[in-house]
């Protein structure tokens, strides 16, 4: 596949460093000022290399990817609340020249679903986003591969960072303040860690499930999500947590037809309860009973793998 990459953080940058060990190329590439667009294929190395160096990664205006021979339309640039622009706009071009659109921003699906399956319906382009959800972590194919139907419920953690801090904070005895304060020093933590900690990403995980298992019968928006986050989590609360052989965990609860994000009482040694950095979820479903997919959901080259096993999932 020839691979067009919008947005050249984490994500992005590392789809175009692993594109060629899967057998694509990468024809245009951009970040938020500049874009480089070369139909035999992009130098990666060099690209990264002056996006390091330079903070570009070409001389072409943005825009200019769109004109470039492409299949398929990676969308990697920062999830945005509400309108999900301009992430939405750049699915809506490619859709409109009947491309396929591989999503790593949850802004369009989880903000706009119902607009974005109505403009798949009228492209010969199809629109994938696994790697919206739990990063590397098979969650949607999983439930597209059990089928939308056959799913009561979805559960479990889906927030790295939210997760280091609790399970720092259980482990050490320590405060919240201090935890976060450490999780920033070692960039588990943005510097900004709200989107985070107060659940908005979480929920947004969850509202992307909840509209895959509602099958285009409802539409679901973060404004239909309960959601508490964990700021106001002491380590005492770890503590007594702990004496009873418990433990708390931000946990995403989709079920019934809601959203339901939050602190909870969680078996310390239950499969709901990661350490660190990990994700888990567990999928209940007919027939199968409770799936669980534990593993790290966050990451450059962890999402991007996502991201590529999509694009293969195209030619299926």
């Amino acid at each position: 596949m020839r691979l067009c990459v919008l947005g050249a953080g984490a994500v992005g940058s590392s789809v175009v460093e692993l594109a060629a060990e899967h057998g694509h190329v990468v024809t245009a590439f951009a970040d938020s000022d500049s874009a480089v667009v070369d139909a035999d294929g992009i130098d990666a190395d060099a690209v990264l290399s002056k996006k390091r160096e330079d903070g570009v990664v070409g001389g072409a205006d943005p825009g200019a990817v769109f004109d470039a021979d492409y299949d398929v339309l990676v969308e990697a640039t920062p999830t945005t609340l509400g309108d999900a622009e301009p992430g939405f706009s750049h699915v809506e071009r490619a859709l409109a020249d009947d491309r396929h659109v591989v999503l790593a921003n949850k802004g369009p699906v989880a903000e706009r679903y119902a607009d974005l399956r109505a403009l798949e319906a009228e492209s010969e382009g199809t629109v994938r986003f696994g790697a919206t959800v739990g990063g590397a972590l098979p969650i949607l194919s999983t439930i597209e591969d059990v089928g939308p139907s056959r799913v009561s419920a979805v559960y479990g953690v889906l927030n790295g960072t939210a997760n280091f801090v609790l399970s720092r904070m259980a482990a050490e005895g320590l405060d919240y303040e201090h935890v976060l304060a450490e999780a920033q020093d070692l960039g588990v933590a943005e510097a900004d860690p709200t989107f985070d900690v107060d659940g908005t990403d979480t929920a947004l995980k969850g509202v992307i499930v909840a509209n895959v298992l509602a099958e285009g019968e409802t539409e679901f928006t973060l404004d239909d999500a309960a959601v508490e986050g964990i700021q106001e989590l002491s380590g005492g609360m770890l503590d007594l947590a702990q004496e009873d052989g418990q433990t708390i965990r931000l946990i995403v609860e989709v079920a019934d037809g809601s959203v339901r994000v939050g602190p909870r009482l969680v078996s310390a040694n239950g499969a709901v309860a990661p350490s660190g950095t990990e994700n888990a979820v567990q999928i209940e479903a007919d027939y199968c009973g409770r799936l669980g997919i534990t593993g790290r959901g966050a990451g450059g080259p962890e999402t991007a793998s996502a991201v590529l096993t999509d694009i293969e999932r195209l030619d299926d």
